[in-house]
């Protein structure tokens, strides 16, 4: 399944950890689950930003995350 890659960019929010694995929430209130190539367990409930694309309307898959 090919899927449209769009939304390229930098996004903001809280860094929130689940039974299925990490979800962004969003300062705008949208949640994504994300899609990451490593754990972030220093930055899990805080604020973060991550850059990385859309590739779902509910998954972010991530290149990179820091600190806000």
């Amino acid at each position: 399944m090919v899927t449209e890659e769009r939304d390229d960019g930098e996004f903001s929010g809280l860094l929130q950890r689940d039974a299925g694995g990490f979800l962004l929430q969003c300062d705008d209130g949208t949640r994504y689950r994300l899609e990451l190539l490593r754990t972030p367990i220093d930055e899990v409930e805080k604020r973060v930003v991550i850059i990385g694309r859309i590739i779902d309307s509910a998954i972010l898959e991530a290149d990179g995350i820091r600190l806000a």
